[in-house]
């Protein structure tokens, strides 16, 4: 066996001795796969997104880790809900996340470490109109039909 190989078997995985994921684990969520995913979004706000003051905490009602976080600095709170693809999610654990009171993002996580974040909000909300060099030129392009036989 090589020394390099040797070394490999003997360090441990660095996702399990790092502090974060440590604070994930002794909220004691019994879905490790959720624990997993928690870890991921909180690397991708922390690290890649920049944001601040992110830190987790446990929703006994929904045995999930869920993280807060400041987009950036003076922002307001928002909370994060990590979940893995393959869990399924009720109307009733989005309501209870959003009856927090802060904003809410969605976080699903692949198999692959793939995240995507959806906004959700509290009812309907009006989509901002389109930003751009966009002109409405105040005429549609008709096309014409096909006249059946």
């Amino acid at each position: 066996m090589s020394e390099a190989s040797h070394r490999a078997e003997e360090a441990p995985n660095w996702i399990l001795v790092h502090p974060a994921y440590q604070q994930m684990k002794s909220l004691e969520v019994e879905d490790s796969a959720q624990v997993h995913a928690a870890f991921l979004v909180y690397m991708d706000l922390s690290e890649v997104r920049q944001w601040k003051e992110v830190s987790c905490v446990k929703s006994p009602e929904l045995q999930v880790v869920l993280l807060e976080g400041r987009e950036k600095e003076g922002a307001p709170i928002q909370t994060v809900f990590p979940l893995p693809t393959h869990r399924p999610v009720s109307h009733q654990s989005i309501r209870h996340v959003l009856d927090r009171g802060f904003p809410m993002l969605l976080c699903a996580v692949a198999s692959d470490s793939t995240l995507v974040y959806q906004r959700m909000t509290d009812g309907l909300v009006t989509p901002d109109p389109p930003t751009g060099p966009f002109q409405d030129l105040g005429r549609r392009q008709h096309r014409k039909r096909r006249k059946q036989q």
